[in-house]
């Protein structure tokens, strides 16, 4: 039942969360921001945003590794296949109790189910990249890309 609940939460994020326009100086504003939290929290991540297969910001805090890249772009290859949050299809994979690979047919190694990685969605488009965090857990790398989109749209 819990998991049911965070699920629908998690779908009312990707239906709220939709841009009109999503430009390089948007990614700029959204990485900064995610950028002066992170610092202000001490916060060792890295960041992600990239639209139509084009990094626009990308960020490495010190204190971050080349495996934080690896997570960022598993994340993304999730998000990608799917258009929606990494964290959203990690907790269906939860609740459905298989593997990736018997739930969503691809690759464990290639593609994964966890928090850190939100669709940029566009009203009426879908889809055109992701925002991604990676370096702290699931629920708080997802939290902070949320609360970045939701500081932008003025939510």
């Amino acid at each position: 039942m819990v998991i049911n609940c965070l699920i629908g939460e998690l779908e009312a994020q990707e239906r709220l969360l939709q841009f009109t326009e999503f430009t390089s100086d948007t990614a700029l504003k959204i990485g900064m921001m995610l950028v002066e939290r992170a610092r202000r929290e001490k916060q060792a991540i890295a960041i992600d945003i990239t639209r139509h297969g084009q990094c626009l910001f990308h960020f490495a805090f010190d204190g971050t590794t080349p495996d934080n890249e690896y997570w960022i772009a598993g994340k993304n290859r999730m998000v990608n296949r799917f258009g929606r949050s990494s964290y959203r299809l990690a907790q269906q994979l939860k609740q459905s109790g298989k593997t990736i690979e018997e739930r969503f047919h691809v690759s464990g190694t290639d593609h994964f189910a966890c928090g850190g990685a939100f669709p940029i969605l566009i009203k009426n488009v879908g889809a055109v990249g992701t925002i991604t965090v990676s370096g702290m857990p699931d629920e708080m790398d997802h939290a902070y890309l949320v609360d970045a989109i939701k500081q932008h749209l003025a939510i």
